[in-house]
């Protein structure tokens, strides 16, 4: 009955037994980002430049741009559409 107390694991052991998970999103435009990279499909090449456009353009115009690119592209790669997209919004909606 009695168990033999071996004493503390090493701290190596404990971080190999410790799952490890993905770490989320630190803010808001990231989750958005990672969610239209996997609805659109797009490939590690332009990964970067979808992080840049929900960095610098509010959630609406974003969303706005991705409603449009499923509505309107039904043929071809989505992703070449959506920044076709969200390029012609923005030269729209700049002040000149």
């Amino acid at each position: 009955m009695s168990k033999e107390f071996k004493g503390p694991e090493s701290f190596s052991e404990i971080l190999k037994k410790k799952p490890q998970a993905p770490k989320p999103p630190a803010y808001q435009w990231q989750e958005l980002a990672l969610s239209i990279i996997n609805d659109l499909g797009i490939p590690n090449f332009k990964r970067s430049a979808v992080f840049k456009v929900c960095k610098e353009n509010s959630k609406e115009f974003v969303l706005m741009a991705l409603n449009d690119t499923k509505e309107l592209c039904q043929e071809g790669e989505p992703w070449k559409y959506f920044f076709k997209v969200v390029g012609a919004k923005k030269k729209s909606s700049d002040p000149e």
